[in-house]
This record gives C-alpha cells, sequence and structure tokens, in this order.
C-alpha cells in the first residue's frame, strides 16, 4: 500500500513510519520540522528510518536507503505541495499527525495552532476527498475531554468544553471530518491519544523533562502538588493501535441514530476512538520508576495546577478493543526501562 504519514520526523508518526516501512509498504512522510522543540531530535529520528538528511531540502523529496520511504520537508497549509504529493504517489491511506502540539504553548501562539491544526488539517481533507483515499486516520486527543470530571473518559461523553486551544482544534478536527465523511464520503477515524511516551519521545513531555533534570542534578516541577494521573501509553501500544484502525476503515451505517447512544459513530463512514492504556498511574509512581532506572532520587518543587491542565486521564478503549482486538500490553515498568534505555544511549549517558 502507498501510505502517507503526515508528522513522520515528529514521536508518533516516526514510531508509525518505521513500523510501515519494516513491513513493506511504500511511505511517504512529511514534517514541517519546526522549532517547537529541538530540530535537532526530528532529523535525527529521520536519520534512523534511514534518511540521508543531507538532502533534506524544502518541498523536495529524499529518499531512504531502504527505498520504500520517502520524505517531504513541508507545511500542511501548503496545499498545492499536499495535492502534487497525492498525485505523485498515488496515496492509499493517509496517518495524519501532523500539527502543533502542546496545551500550555497554546497559550501564547494561537496562529500556529490555527494554521496547521485547522487549515492544514482542512487541506489534508480536501486532498483526500479529490483522490478519495481509502481510510483517513487522524490525531485527536485526550485533552478533548475538558472539563469532563467523569472517569474514566469514554467517547459517549460529551466534549464540547475544552480548556485549551489545543483541545479546541482537535475538536474541530473530529467535527470538520464528520462533514468530509458525511458529504463526501471520505472514511476517517479519529484517535484521542492519552500521554505517549517511549523511545525517541518530545524534549516537551513529562518523561523527559524528568529524565533530564534527574540525570543532571535539577529539581523537577511536579504539577498540581502531584496529585495527578495520567493513562501513560507506551509507544509501541498506540503503533499497534494506529495500524489496527487503519484496517478497520468505518462504513456507512444506514441504522445508526442521531437520538441512539453512541456519539462516537454516524451513518457515516466516521468513528471515534480512545487510544490509551486503560490505567492511569499515579504522577508520583512514575517518577518513582524512572528514579529506579536511574537509580536516582528526583529534588521535587511541587507545584500548583497549571492552565489547561487536567488532574486525572483515563481512556476506556473498550470500543477499540471490540472492533479491533487492541489490548496496551506494556507495564509501566517495562515501558520506563525502555525509554531509560534509550535515554542513556541517545545522550551518551552512563
Amino acid at each position: 500500500m502507498n501510505i502517507l504519514v503526515t508528522g513522520s520526523a515528529g514521536f508518533i508518526g516516526f514510531h508509525v513510519a518505521n513500523r510501515l516501512i519494516k513491513e513493506g509498504h511504500s511511505v511517504v512522510g512529511i514534517d514541517s520540522i519546526n522549532d517547537y522543540y529541538d530540530t535537532q531530535l526530528k532529523y535525527d529520528r529521520l536519520a534512523a528510518a534511514g534518511i540521508d538528511i543531507k538532502t533534506i531540502n524544502y518541498n523536495t523529496p529524499a529518499i531512504s536507503k531502504c527505498g520504500n520511504y520517502t520524505f517531504y520537508y513541508l507545511k500542511i497549509e501548503n496545499k498545492a505541495a499536499l495535492l502534487n504529493i497525492f498525485d505523485m504517489h498515488n496515496i492509499d491511506y493517509v496517518i495524519h499527525l501532523a500539527a502543533q502540539a502542546g496545551v500550555r504553548y497554546s497559550l501564547e501562539n494561537t496562529e500556529a495552532y490555527i494554521n496547521s491544526n485547522i487549515v492544514g488539517f482542512a487541506n489534508m481533507l480536501d486532498c483526500c476527498r479529490e483522490y478519495k483515499t481509502k481510510h483517513f486516520v487522524y490525531a485527536s486527543s485526550s485533552s478533548v475531554y475538558g472539563l469532563n470530571d467523569s472517569i474514566p473518559f469514554t467517547t459517549q461523553q460529551n466534549v464540547d468544553h475544552p480548556i485549551s486551544l489545543y483541545a479546541a482544534s482537535k475538536k474541530s478536527n473530529e467535527l470538520m471530518a464528520h462533514v468530509y465523511s458525511h458529504l463526501f464520503n471520505v472514511p476517517t477515524t479519529g484517535l484521542r491519544f492519552f500521554t505517549v511516551y517511549g523511545p525517541w519521545g518530545r524534549p516537551d513531555m513529562a518523561p523527559v523533562i524528568f529524565t533530564k533534570a534527574i540525570t543532571e542534578g535539577k529539581p523537577i516541577q511536579v504539577f498540581n502538588n502531584g496529585n495527578m494521573k495520567r493513562d501513560f501509553t507506551f509507544i509501541d501500544d498506540i503503533v499497534e493501535g494506529v495500524l489496527r484502525v487503519l484496517h478497520n476503515a468505518p462504513g456507512r451505517n444506514d441504522s445508526w441514530s442521531k437520538n441512539g447512544s453512541d456519539i462516537s459513530s454516524s451513518s457515516a463512514p466516521y468513528k471515534i476512538y480512545n487510544i490509551g492504556n486503560n490505567a492511569p498511574v499515579k504522577l508520583m509512581d512514575f517518577i518513582s520508576a524512572i528514579e529506579t532506572q536511574l537509580g536516582r532520587e528526583a529534588v521535587k518543587e511541587f507545584m500548583p495546577l497549571q492552565p489547561g491542565d487536567v488532574t486525572s486521564t483515563y481512556a476506556d478503549v473498550s470500543d477499540l478493543v471490540k472492533d479491533t482486538g487492541y489490548k496496551p500490553a506494556t507495564s509501566i515498568e517495562t515501558g520506563v526501562e525502555k525509554f531509560i534505555k534509550w535515554y542513556k544511549e541517545y545522550h551518551k549517558i552512563e
């Protein structure tokens, strides 16, 4: 299959593209390589996937050594370039992971979120409509649950009260996708990711922030005075879930009723899933697992809850299990061990 993976120099995108490449698919990757965090990590991910990073130029294809991975350094706001890629590569499926990430960053840089997460997302939908893509799988976020306080979070809950622009942009994506599924018969599936961690993880996320501070002997900031729970999900489990969904495109459902209870589905070829570990972990326990693997104790600086943050995330993934057989398999202990092993190797720490 010819599969387009946007955000392929990003954390999840890199791992998804790698898995597809190893399975023998023809993969086209797109990434803007923006400077939201250190771009060197993004280039290193691309190099690890076989791309000669010296050949990367804007809107010019860079080919991997194995030959079945083509990478474009490109902004998804560039619709003309996107249409050209769809045309040249005969794209069958799209896994859309490109987005301006970060909850707190969205408090200060609204334009970046509108451009990438709204305009760019609309461009991707238009391309899928134009070229009759077989399935458009895209990243939503657990942040859409916003002010919901009913645990665990289920896809049957109302998500009309986001508390950050990032969350609002992801909710908007779900609405936009439904329109294209309904009007143009584009099969779409949105995945609400829950706190993904693992090797090659983002440096703005807690696992990397904590590990870096502990190894450098610096204090870590523990928000909400440590009274936080997160459904930490190891990257390998996320990738497995994404690929299972990719091969399970929704169809039209004439028996669906708008007065029924399933708000994660539709009469259109449209679906929303949570994708998480289904087992929330206390933040202090996660920190303890990092301390154990590093053999060092963290200096903790307890802080109040930050704007845009939620106190707990917990994914109900029962519908994903039922439809695809997905089941997260990595314990926190195993996942943190693999993450710390990579971190030490990448940063050359003994």
